[in-house]
């Protein structure tokens, strides 16, 4: 069994439901420890609810860029248990591929990286500048007390970091065939609707909000908010939740409740966003409550030595050519990349992530801690 195995194994058989850590990281520490590093627990949060994260830091002899690893060790919900062909924190192996919780998002990647820096360190313990690890457990979560913490933390001490890989899934059919060169910015709304709650045979003694929403709604829904650019396709409306109704089937509900969210290029911002979805509702004449809440900007990586560094590596490992993306949803890059001027997101084909029976296939996990390795190589040589 390879090393890279063996810690996978180890991460995927403990049950870090976010934002649990379930001791992921003090594996990953005593692994790192007698190699040099500096590893640093730093957790954030409340008393009872604290989230572990960890700064772990390699410095070689000669000056050079710091080059971070990143990712997270909470997993989401497992979903209904019976639904699983094995227990989804026993590790199994089936018809070359390994099952369990976490084995593509992103257990797979945080192994690889932990042996990747291992077996470049052994290498080249002089090597020019620092290698880094920064792990979480509340990135599946409310992303509160995570990286988002750790890079404060970092910024208000001076640390400064020149290039980052984030080990999120990105490959779409096989390893290596798309890089997350940045992502699209994430803008949520809670729009509550109020109406006169009335009996379904008077509505003339209601208002129901339903009815009002409606032609709001489908504006909202057909509008082109902008139509992207080269990096990043159009933002995109989504409603998610609906609610309204007392459950009777006579009564005009008083109010109508509604989630929705924005992925947005860099052509809009949060605040046109808003001042557009405002305009639409009073121009309908809404009476209406609206709650905001901005997820994350977008961010961009335009290609440079980090992405240079990373596709070779790729191309070296497995032959392929990938293809530079911004699609797909929100990650800790977006965080990171307030402190670091090139961040990509790197790691396994994302088919089964969140699903029942999450899985990676065996094969593509020494190329991938491989794929790392060579990344550090290039940059720290």
């Amino acid at each position: 069994m390879s090393s890279t195995l063996h810690l996978l194994e180890a991460l995927i058989a403990r049950a870090s439901v976010t934002p649990a850590d379930a001791g992921c990281q003090g594996l990953i520490a005593e692994r790192l420890q007698p190699l040099g590093f500096a590893c640093e627990a730093m957790p954030f949060g409340p008393d009872g609810a604290r989230v572990s994260n960890l700064w772990a830091v390699h410095r070689g002899a000669r000056p050079g860029p710091t080059v971070a690893l990143a990712g997270h060790t909470d997993v989401v919900p497992t979903g209904p248990l019976e639904q699983w062909r094995s227990d989804p924190f026993v590790p199994t192996h089936r018809d070359g591929r390994l099952y369990g919780r976490g084995a593509a998002d992103m257990k797979t990647s945080i192994a690889a990286m932990v042996v990747a820096a291992d077996e470049f360190v052994r290498a080249q313990p002089a090597h020019a500048g620092a290698v880094a690890l920064l792990i979480t457990s509340d990135e599946e979560g409310p992303s509160v007390d995570g990286t988002v913490r750790v890079v404060q933390a970092l910024q208000a001490r001076g640390e400064r970091l020149d290039c980052c890989v984030v080990g999120e899934p990105t490959s779409v059919q096989h390893l290596g065939d798309m890089i997350k060169n940045g992502r699209r910015g994430s803008l949520s709304g809670r729009l509550t609707v109020h109406g006169v709650q009335g009996h379904v045979a008077y509505p003339q003694l209601a208002r129901n909000p339903i009815h009002q929403l409606a032609p709001a709604l489908a504006e909202l829904a057909a509008t082109e908010w902008d139509r992207g650019n080269a990096h990043f396709p159009p933002t995109t409306f989504q409603v998610s939740n609906l609610h309204a109704g007392t459950g009777a089937l006579n009564v005009i509900p008083g109010r109508v409740v509604v989630d929705f969210n924005f992925r947005f290029s860099t052509e809009s911002t949060p605040q046109s966003l808003m001042a557009r979805v405002q305009a639409v509702l009073e121009r309908h004449g809404l009476e209406h409550d609206l709650a905001w809440n901005a997820n994350g900007e977008p961010f961009l990586t335009t290609p440079g030595t980090l992405s240079k560094a990373l596709i070779g590596a790729i191309r070296a490992e497995t032959g392929r050519e990938p293809v530079l993306s911004t699609t797909g949803g929100t990650s800790d890059g977006r965080y990171i990349a307030k402190i670091c001027p090139q961040v990509v997101e790197f790691g396994p084909v994302n088919e089964t992530i969140h699903k029942i029976d999450e899985n990676v296939l065996v094969a593509d996990i020494e190329p991938l801690k491989n794929i790392y390795r060579r990344t550090l190589e290039t940059l720290l040589r």
